[in-house]
């Protein structure tokens, strides 16, 4: 039995390297086209200040977008994931040459329509080679051009979870054509299709056969199983790939990592590291910013109305726990009249709570009491987009509930989130609500970006407000 040979899976890093040389290209041609559509001046009659700006942003993207991992091999990512990961490398881009011109003083040299021409435009077309190289490689691979043909050692759980996962994503272009296993009971028969032999010939099949990868999905116990496996393999020239058993964990940002020198799996993880923590709090310190510059006049007159309306301060000031579970306070505008309630006990405002007052019921259901925690967000306290913070005494509660709920707190508590403009918002008064927040939270977490902030962002203009939950 043969197998049909990728045509262009050899050609990974030219193909990259293609890549490469067309994102600089149209940074720098969109650079000059707009400048000539701004100020009706052909190409070569760019003033030398713009062009060195236009050069030095190309520098910069060289540098930049390959720790966005841009350019490695797609394979086994949906074009989502990569239009998302473009869009955040070209965010930092931008805010980098932003931050680079204000620092120097020059910022004012620079005509802003030309700059926000540049950048639309450039992230069109960075997004149509993403998209047309996507559109052609999935072709390919349809036609039969583009395939990798893989054996998996282990026919168990995990085996078969990889190959369920790949014949449901068959873009990925590849192709699972035998199991190996040492069950006699599975030996000569097949799943989902694929035929099951001995683990013993695993070296023998890949030596004759022309075959991309072996993935050895053997579980953590057989570690001499595994040994004995990559030593049967040592002379085939293929592609051999560990998968960990760790699909029995509940994972959080699972990604692999070296300490030391020693390769280890990361299987719950914070995203706000490096760039991703500096992408992070730029975006959250100038939205915050902006939003407070905009938003004051509407919290001045908040604040007057509770303090003619009702005794007592005009701002709640409550500890929560922030990232890595540090105590914060965080700021609120009061909503309800003065109360004392026993410690480490607090009541989760109900529907029609005596406690509320007139002014605070409003506010609440407008979410208007949430407007000072944009001062937090300038403290490094909080973000704009988080898991929202709970009542310290509620983490108590829940933590031995609710699996892994402390988990919530590997990323800054935020105003808005994921759980809110999905509906999960003011009182949880059911053990499966709390579950499905966090639910929610989680998901977040593990799939943090920009772009995915920058989504909720504009979902709470019309989820996050108001709802059936807010009093």
């Amino acid at each position: 039995m043969g197998f049909r040979r990728g045509l262009l899976r050899d050609y990974d890093l030219l193909l990259s390297g293609v890549v490469r040389i067309l994102d600089v290209a149209l940074l720098i041609g969109f650079g000059l086209l707009c400048y000539g559509l701004r100020f009706g001046e052909p190409p070569h009659r760019v003033p030398q200040d713009y062009l060195i700006l236009i050069l030095t942003s190309a520098l910069m993207l060289v540098v930049l977008f390959p720790l966005f991992g841009l350019y490695r091999s797609w394979r086994g990512f949906s074009l989502l994931n990569m239009l998302g990961r473009i869009i955040t490398a070209w965010a930092a881009l931008f805010i980098a040459v932003t931050v680079l011109l204000w620092a120097l003083k020059l910022s004012e040299e620079y005509s802003r329509l030309w700059m926000g021409f540049w950048a639309l435009s450039s992230l069109s077309g960075l997004a149509g080679v993403r998209i047309g190289v996507h559109a052609f490689l999935r072709q390919m691979r349809r036609r039969g051009w583009n395939r990798r043909y893989v054996a998996i050692c282990g026919a168990g759980r995990l085996g078969r979870e990889m190959l369920s996962r790949v014949q449901s994503a068959t873009w990925t272009g590849y192709d699972v054509v035998r199991f190996f296993d040492d069950d006699t009971g599975l030996i000569g028969s097949e799943v989902n299709g694929v035929p099951v032999s001995s683990l013993d010939e695993a070296g023998v099949f890949a030596r004759q056969r022309n075959l991309d990868e072996i993935w050895i999905a053997l579980p953590l116990r057989a570690e001499d199983r595994v040994k004995e496996v990559m030593d049967d393999l040592g002379d085939a020239f293929v592609r051999i790939r560990f998968v960990p058993d760790i699909f029995g964990f509940r994972l959080l940002n699972h990604a692999p990592s070296e300490i030391a020198g020693m390769p280890v799996i990361d299987l719950t993880s914070s995203p706000m590291e490096g760039l991703n923590l500096l992408v992070k709090s730029i975006e959250d310190r100038v939205l915050a910013l902006l939003i407070l510059v905009l938003v004051s006049p509407v919290m001045l007159a908040v604040a007057l109305m509770i303090k003619l309306t009702s005794t007592g301060p005009v701002l709640f000031k409550q500890h929560r726990h922030g990232w890595d579970g540090r105590p914060i306070r965080v700021y609120k505008f009061r909503t309800m009249v003065q109360h004392s309630e026993a410690s480490g006990v607090v009541t989760q405002a109900k529907r029609d709570d005596p406690r509320v007052t007139p002014i605070g019921r409003f506010l609440r259901r407008t979410s208007l009491d949430e407007l000072p925690q944009f001062f937090n967000v300038l403290q490094g306290k909080m973000s704009i987009v988080g898991p929202r913070p709970h009542a310290i005494a509620h983490n108590d509660q829940y933590r031995n509930q609710i699996d892994q709920y402390m988990l919530r707190h590997s990323v800054k508590p935020g105003i808005t989130g994921w759980a809110q403009v999905n509906g999960y918002r003011g009182e949880t008064e059911t053990l499966e609500k709390m579950k499905k927040r966090v639910e929610y939270d989680l998901f977040y977490i593990e799939n943090w970006s920009l772009w995915f902030d920058l989504k909720i962002i504009f979902l709470t203009f019309f989820r996050g407000f108001v709802g059936p939950s807010a009093y």
